[in-house]
């Protein structure tokens, strides 16, 4: 995939984090939550040539980011995110909980879509 199927792979599973929410699907919120996180990290990777096939590589490159801009809500947006990822397989959250999530993930890509363009 390019860097704008990334991007636009990451805002469509956003878009549908918010509808299954609407409709009570925590699981499904959560998880397409954390697909849109994944898919703007990849986007960013994939531009500056990092690696970005394997969930370890996620954690380095928002390791990397967070030290590249010194903005630390990259890595606590980014541990949102890994709690909606571990909610998809739990369903332990409370739908305000996921909602807040899905509020963090958003944060979290317009920060990173500004990233994408800069090396």
């Amino acid at each position: 995939m390019t860097t704008q199927q990334y991007q636009r792979t990451s805002e469509h599973f956003l878009a549908q984090a918010r509808g299954v929410l609407a409709k009570g699907d925590l699981p499904q919120a959560s998880g397409k939550g954390w697909g849109a996180v994944v898919q703007i990290l990849k986007a960013v990777a994939e531009q500056r040539g990092w690696e970005h096939t394997r969930h370890h590589h996620h954690l380095v490159t928002t390791s990397r980011l967070r030290s590249e801009t010194g903005d630390a809500d990259i890595r606590r947006f980014f541990n949102s995110a890994s709690a909606l990822h571990e909610n998809f397989y739990e369903n332990t959250m409370e739908a305000f909980e996921v909602a807040e999530g899905l509020d963090d993930v958003e944060a979290l890509m317009d920060k990173l879509l500004p990233l994408r363009n800069q090396t």
